[in-house]
């Protein structure tokens, strides 16, 4: 009972680390200001909810649909740890250099949305909140659930991530404010570090068993 009490909150800490330096919050933050600077504190915390929303619906499928796509393409989990860790890698750098990568927004889309229910589910929903690299990531988690306790982790990961954007989102002003822009670069660097660290891992992970299978082969012939 203990050794599965500690295996799913390793898990856990892992979900909830990779998740929450893929989606930003503290990166996109400012982004989000930006784009919703036209309209009352009202509008801006409905677009919040309802961009929030629209993300955590969208990593959720994607977690649920992840073995099934693995399953349909032939893809090994890990082919796609060696390929999410690049990305994740990618990403990383993108956050050491206190930068939004262009996968999440643009500046043409940060003017071209008008109404609060276009901005909110998308640029906003997707792909400023949940890009590729967290929906990535949500399909790579998904795959190391081995059981519905482990999936129900990854789900609860999830949840906690998203609330936290939406508070950080809903207190962005304050928040900047406070800590000002040098603190949340300092810290979006820091995040962008554990990335980078959690990307080599998965890396790690996906060559050495493709080495352990490619050395089985040979002795086996």
């Amino acid at each position: 009972m203990l050794n599965i009490f500690n295996t799913e909150l390793d898990f856990l800490i892992l979900c909830l680390s990779t998740l929450f330096s893929l989606v930003n919050p503290l990166g996109i933050t400012p982004v989000f200001l930006a784009m919703t600077e036209g309209y009352s504190q009202q509008d801006r915390v409905l677009i919040a909810k309802k961009g929030v929303f629209t993300g955590t619906i969208t990593l959720i499928v994607f977690a649920l649909l992840g073995s099934i796509i693995f399953s349909f393409f032939g893809i090994t989990i890990e082919a796609f740890q060696i390929m999410g860790g690049i990305i994740f890698f990618r990403s990383g750098l993108h956050m050491l250099d206190a930068k939004v990568g262009r996968t999440r927004t643009t500046a043409k889309e940060q003017e071209e949305f008008i109404t609060a229910n276009e901005i909110a589910y998308t640029p906003i929903g997707v792909p400023l909140i949940t890009g590729p690299g967290a929906i990535t990531g949500a399909m790579l988690l998904s795959a190391q659930t081995n059981s519905t306790v482990s999936f129900g982790t990854l789900i609860f990961s999830i949840l906690l991530v998203m609330v936290a954007v939406l508070f950080i989102f809903m207190g962005g002003e304050k928040l900047s404010h406070k800590i000002g822009v040098t603190g949340m670069r300092i810290i979006q660097r820091i995040m962008g570090l554990i990335l980078m660290v959690i990307a080599v891992q998965f890396m790690i992970n996906g060559v050495s068993v493709v080495l352990n299978n490619i050395s089985s082969l040979a002795n086996a012939g």
